[in-house]
């Protein structure tokens, strides 16, 4: 199996301005907070830069002078600015924190919802555990540069810009010492955000692909077992770690190759202060509580400094993680809703019509699996579509609903082309039923209702009634409750395609498809689902893509579609008689031979 198809595509491009401003778009709802924050973080800008001036202050005055009231007068101001410290940064951080998580539940809104609108053949393309990834793993990226950076980043260019004018007012001269040591520290920044930006790219990248490999695998864990592929699994999962583990190892490489770099240009700073500023208070050109005041302010220039390494670092994996998000944001749904979709069909004479006329459709370009098909189904009609494996059937079906976009000819529904419905109301007049039935987590009545509140619990219970699911499965009050486990573990075959059927009969479509809907359960359990059909088929139109032939001999009419094309058309006895197609069809099925194009090829040869 090749694990390529999990792979995101590199990004060549920098978007960061464009990308930074997207991002703070999700911030324009809560301005009154961002701006109340960001004066909290000049208050608090103040306070800190007031800290070293009165040290100084108390130094040159009671220190030097011995007066001790005056010393105990600037001890309770140095108090009172630290406890004010205190109370302005508590609230400065709750505040960012709530910014943060409100503009992170819009963006999770923002990509679930868009995701819920894209067609299936975007998910034929993007596994889910690299959507889960985007939508868990990269949002959370972007909530660390929410909630502790893109704010915060103003205290520490505040309390920067305040340092450099405190220094600057103290001593020039000792300022430019200090100075110095900048273009050094701006050198190892450039080379750090490089090398930074490369690498959690790189982490996002190998993070989704290792989300995409365990939700597979997980998914099909049975057929791992059976197969006895553990260890192969295994060794593709250590393949995976140890790339991941690698590209956060070379990311905490270059963290602690920086920071301890920006220690090292702080304490060079501060020794040449200590050195040349230490004379100049012997020569009294400066004061020691001056000397003093300098030594904080240097301590504290690098602070905010280092600060805003890091806040390039949340910035550095937020960039990353904003591209993909962004990019699966921008992603148009392969189905266009028109401006004035239809919501309710205008034609009520023709309710229930399905019509084909001229429709070719291919999942990949120019790969054919629909060619020229064109067929009509009136209301009430059942009409069966049969084939060999791959003939299209169930590409048919998922036109009508228009899970997909063909290519050429149209589809009409209602007398409405499926090109002008609003797709969801055009579901509510279809109701699917496949082989493959999917259950949520939760219980029986919840699969039924699938969150229609309008429905009552008699209205349920009628509808699994109604298809005989209280025969299958006690039914009652305690059946409706019965937990349903993931994809529906916990209930047979049989019951899963019953509550599947229960959930159609709630919704009442005036169409109905059932996608080779029993070919998976057993003839007891098939004999059930058929009485349950035929209450289910009254009233409605009936597509069935069958798998049996035998379940679909009362069928209207029978289409038989062959290498997407429909070869033969025709009741049951009609296409026996015929000798054609479905004749050998019927004949392989009988005989148990497995019914492939290759195999129905043969046999209809002369």
């Amino acid at each position: 199996m090749s694990d390529e198809f999990f792979e995101d595509e590199a990004v060549e491009k920098s978007y960061d301005h464009r990308l930074m401003r997207r991002l703070l778009g999700y911030l324009r709802p809560y301005r009154p907070a961002v701006f109340g924050g960001v004066f909290l973080l000049l208050v608090l800008a103040g306070l800190q830069i007031s800290g070293p001036w009165i040290v100084k202050k108390a130094i040159d005055g009671p220190i030097a002078t011995g007066d001790v009231d005056g010393l105990l007068k600037w001890v309770m101001i140095y108090v009172g600015v630290i406890l004010c410290q205190f109370a302005v940064q508590y609230v400065q951080m709750v505040m960012t924190q709530w910014i943060g998580q409100k503009a992170m539940l819009d963006l999770r809104t923002a990509v679930f919802d868009h995701v819920m609108t894209m067609d299936m053949r975007f998910f034929d393309h993007n596994p889910v555990g690299r959507l889960l990834t985007r939508i868990t793993s990269d949002i959370n990226a972007l909530n660390e540069l929410f909630a502790s950076g893109v704010v915060t980043i103003f205290g520490d260019i505040f309390t920067l810009i305040g340092i450099i004018v405190a220094m600057l007012w103290l001593d020039v001269r000792l300022a430019l010492v200090t100075f110095a040591m900048v273009p050094i520290l701006f050198v190892a920044t450039w080379i750090f955000k490089r090398k930074a930006r490369n690498v959690y790219r790189e982490v996002r990248r190998l993070v989704a692909r290792l989300n995409a490999f365990w939700q597979e695998r997980i998914t099909g864990i049975a057929v791992l077992q059976g197969f006895n592929q553990q260890n192969n699994a295994h060794d593709t999962h250590q393949d995976y770690n140890a790339d991941l583990r690698g590209a956060h190892f070379r990311s905490i490489i270059y963290y602690a190759t920086f920071f301890p770099l920006v220690e090292l240009i702080g304490a060079i700073a501060l020794a040449l202060i200590i050195w040349y500023g230490g004379g100049r208070v012997l020569i009294g050109v400066i004061t020691f509580g001056a000397l003093a005041a300098f030594i904080q302010y240097v301590e504290r220039f690098y602070s905010p400094i280092r600060d805003l390494a890091e806040k390039y670092n949340l910035v550095q994996a937020a960039m990353a993680s904003s591209e993909r998000v962004f990019k699966l944001l921008d992603t148009k749904p392969g189905i266009i809703i028109p401006e004035n979709a239809v919501i309710k069909s205008p034609h009520k004479d023709r309710e229930g019509e399905v019509v084909f006329d001229h429709v070719w459709f291919a999942y990949n370009e120019g790969e054919w699996v629909l060619k020229d098909i064109s067929f009509s189904v009136k209301h009430g009609e059942t009409v069966a579509l049969v084939g060999a494996t791959g003939a299209g059937k169930t590409s048919i079906a998922n036109l009508i609903t228009r899970f997909y976009e063909f290519q050429k000819g149209s589809i009409t529904v209602n007398g409405v082309d499926v090109r002008a419905w609003d797709p969801r109301d055009l579901r509510r007049h279809v109701g699917t039923v496949s082989q493959d039935v999917f259950l949520f987590s939760g219980s029986i009545e919840e699969n039924i209702r699938m969150g229609r509140t309008s429905l009552t619990t008699d209205e349920v219970l009628k509808a699994a009634a109604h298809v005989g699911l209280d025969r299958l499965g006690d039914a009652g009050e305690t059946g409706l409750d019965r937990t349903v486990g993931e994809r529906g573990s916990g209930l047979s075959v049989g019951e899963k395609q019953l509550v599947a059927f229960s959930r159609v009969v709630a919704d009442d479509p005036s169409i109905l498809i059932l996608d080779e809907a029993t070919s998976s359960v057993d003839h007891a359990t098939e004999a059930r689902i058929q009485e349950a059909l035929g209450k289910l088929f009254r009233g409605r139109t009936n597509i069935v893509v069958a798998h049996r032939l035998s379940t679909i001999r009362s069928a209207n009419r029978i289409i038989v579609l062959h290498k997407g094309e429909i070869r033969e058309t025709g009741t049951h006895e009609e296409l026996i008689a015929m000798k054609g197609i479905y004749y050998y069809l019927d004949k392989l099925q009988s005989s148990g031979t497995d019914v492939s194009a290759e195999t129905v090829e043969r046999a209809i040869q002369p």
